[in-house]
């Protein structure tokens, strides 16, 4: 038996550069057998071809150049914090374009996408393992940056770096807001962030990648000598419109010309875009809904996207906000949980939240069911649940659930109704069912942040 000792990145970064794999945090242990980040670079599998390479590569180099604290070299590209295809595709698309647009310029840009998802959250949306896999990428995700291998906390790594670049998201989150807004690209309301940002695209169409991918096209087209762009990440781009348009089904017609664009670009030049897309569509679509085999836990974090939201109380200035999405109904999430009853539903919703630190959580769950002609219906639940145990007390607690379910309650357009087990819930927890379509995250979101911002106690 030997002793072995597991490091943080910024301990082994010659470790992780030559494995490309995430680490845990220091820590002393016993253990026979190899070390695990030397075992898992045995397991993974090289992705292949350039764009595999070239993310690879570029990933190395911008680990390498923190560690010499040249991280002001570098601009950081980053999606949202749900990792959804059109987020990272988006990222991933834009930083190439930077760092080869560039590169026989007399200023090269350095420029990494960075994937706002624990690296073992990634596989949590089938889709995206789909697209990956389908572009030649490198298992494991070991060719990605994700936010668990960043080597240092993104609050003193925004001032460190040249600037980021938003997509698919209207601001940055809190932790990122000391950096410069180089560029934005999103297709959500515009909050106002960013105003000096260049480019600035706010646009509704169906997918944020067609944003970028426009503008890349555009500026790439207009180069003296277009640059290589591989056929693995036009078809990613390619993937990420399909899903986001339904085979561009529900697509507007910047969605349809990007996509005809990048379609004759790629190795399926000879295809018809509208079989091409809709069978893509399909096959994502179906990787999407394989969810059957997540517990709770996944299905609350596989879509997380929180941050702090400013409050006018003095003694609490900022509150923890956090939403999930989930494809199942209360009911069904509640079996899937170790006694299948409802208090363990709370019990690890309580866990997760503890683990990232949320105020309030707001589970947005959809799913069919049929009415009494056998019709099937589409149904929405809220799921509201207020903690005590970070920045507020249980008195605040008390007043910012009251302030909270009073909005959700008081919107027209949602019309909600109390859970059929609204009786046995707990203190601070309430489960609300509506049928309003289109209310996802886009539309509770705002009707709960804006009650969050005015609550004064």
């Amino acid at each position: 038996m030997r002793i072995s000792q597991t490091y943080t990145v910024a301990g082994v970064l010659a470790v992780f550069t030559a494995t490309a794999a995430g680490v845990s945090p220091p820590q002393q242990v016993m253990a026979v057998t190899p070390d695990a980040t030397l075992a898992a670079q045995r397991t993974k599998e090289t992705g292949v071809g350039h764009f595999s390479e070239w993310s690879r590569e570029n990933k190395r180099q911008f680990l390498i150049d923190w560690q010499k604290s040249r991280s002001s070299e570098w601009i950081i590209v980053q999606g949202n914090e749900g990792g959804d295809l059109d987020s990272m595709t988006s990222a991933l698309t834009w930083a190439y374009h930077l760092s080869h647009s560039t590169q026989n310029s007399s200023h090269p840009v350095k420029a990494i996408a960075l994937l706002q998802t624990p690296t073992d959250a990634l596989d949590l949306r089938p889709e995206n393992k789909l697209a990956l896999g389908s572009s030649k990428m490198s298992s494991g995700h070991s060719d990605l940056l994700t936010l668990d291998e960043l080597p240092e906390d993104p609050d003193t790594l925004a001032e460190a770096i040249k600037g980021i670049v938003i997509v698919d998201h209207p601001i940055p989150l809190r932790k990122w807001r000391k950096a410069p807004i180089l560029s934005m690209f999103d297709h959500h309301k515009d909050s106002g962030a960013g105003q000096d940002a260049k480019p600035r695209v706010f646009e509704t169409v169906a997918s944020c990648t067609t944003l970028v991918a426009r503008q890349m096209l555009d500026e790439l087209e207009a180069l003296p000598e277009e640059y290589h762009m591989p056929h693995e990440l036009l078809e990613l781009i390619l993937s990420a419109i399909a899903i986001d348009s339904g085979g561009l089904e529900n697509a507007t017609k910047e969605d349809r010309k990007v996509a005809d664009r990048i379609l004759k670009r790629s190795n399926w030049r000879e295809s018809d875009l509208y079989d091409k897309m809709g069978d893509l569509s399909k096959r994502l679509k179906a990787a999407k809904q394989d969810l059957d085999h997540l517990g709770l836990r996944d299905l609350l974090r596989r879509d997380w996207k929180g941050d702090l939201v400013d409050t006018p109380s003095p003694r609490t200035p900022t509150v923890s906000l956090g939403f999930s999405s989930i494809p199942y109904s209360m009911d069904e999430q509640i079996n899937k949980t170790e006694f299948g009853e409802l208090f363990d539903w709370f019990a690890v919703e309580a866990a997760w939240t503890a683990q990232v630190g949320a105020d309030i959580s707001v589970a947005l769950n959809k799913y069919k069911a049929r009415d009494d002609q056998g019709k099937k219906q589409k149904i929405r639940e809220i799921v509201l649940c207020v903690r005590t145990d970070v920045r507020i007390n249980m008195d605040q607690a008390d007043s910012l659930f009251e302030t909270v379910s009073k909005a959700i309650e008081a919107d027209n357009t949602l019309d909600v109704k109390r859970w059929h087990r609204a009786k046995e819930l707990g203190t601070r927890q309430m489960v609300w069912t509506h049928r309003r379509g289109d209310a996802g995250r886009k539309i509770i979101r705002p009707i709960v942040e804006a009650a969050v911002e005015a609550w004064d106690m």
